[in-house]
């Protein structure tokens, strides 16, 4: 299957999540190592640790991680995975949704980390407006790369993210929508049938709207 592109945009809204004063964070799929290249700016001595299974692109974030590990953390050895401990910080920027089974992954953190550290993430919303559009007229077809990226496994709307945290271990304390600026033509129109069709279902119709608005999903999570 084809590999989600490389990319060398760090992706701001994650960014200023991240705590300045870390001393360690492990990014998972760090692809060019974009995201480690701008938080080394803001925080120089902090340790950052990028995991990546695609060679090519883990030898492109070598330039910019403290070290980079060939793997998929998925399948990582315990004896490996227990040495990324101590971490303050560790990151999934569009990553989860490639997972198999995220929420082992996150279970397998949550064993090892300190009560003050956090676990970052970006996911794309499945309850995106534009989505529901393809869905509703049978045109659901993956893509090389964006919200229908055909190596995404998982998806999850705002209720089974928030679920996703909660049952592994976490309680997320910071985040919102990622909402694009950029001319969405027949918005309008999508959102008032997605009105319409929570109001007729009983659910509610407002938070139906304002959840199809999100392209993506950010948070911060904390370990309870």
């Amino acid at each position: 299957m084809k590999q989600t592109p490389l990319h060398h945009n760090a992706n701001a809204d994650l960014l200023a999540l991240v705590p300045r004063d870390a001393s360690r964070i492990v990014e998972v799929g760090c692809s060019s190592g974009s995201l480690a290249r701008e938080y080394k700016k803001l925080n120089p001595q902090c340790e950052y640790i990028g995991i990546e299974f695609v060679p090519e692109f883990a030898e492109v974030a070598r330039g910019w991680c403290d070290r980079v590990i060939l793997a998929n953390i998925e399948h990582m050895e315990d004896e490996l995975f227990a040495s990324l401990f101590p971490s303050d910080c560790w990151i999934f920027a569009d990553v989860l949704e490639h997972l198999y089974d995220p929420w082992s992954v996150l279970r397998r953190i949550r064993a090892f980390l300190l009560p003050d550290a956090s676990v970052l993430a970006c996911i794309p919303n499945a309850q995106y407006w534009s989505l529901q559009v393809r869905l509703n007229s049978g045109e659901f077809r993956y893509e090389d790369a964006g919200l229908l990226d055909r190596t995404h496994i998982r998806w999850f709307t705002k209720t089974t993210m928030i679920e996703l945290f909660r049952t592994t271990g976490f309680a997320i304390v910071e985040g919102g929508a990622r909402v694009t600026t950029a001319d969405e033509p027949k918005r309008e129109q999508a959102l008032m049938g997605i009105r319409a069709l929570a109001e007729a279902v009983g659910g509610d119709a407002q938070a139906a709207v304002e959840n199809a608005m999100a392209f993506q999903w950010i948070v911060r999570a904390t370990p309870v």
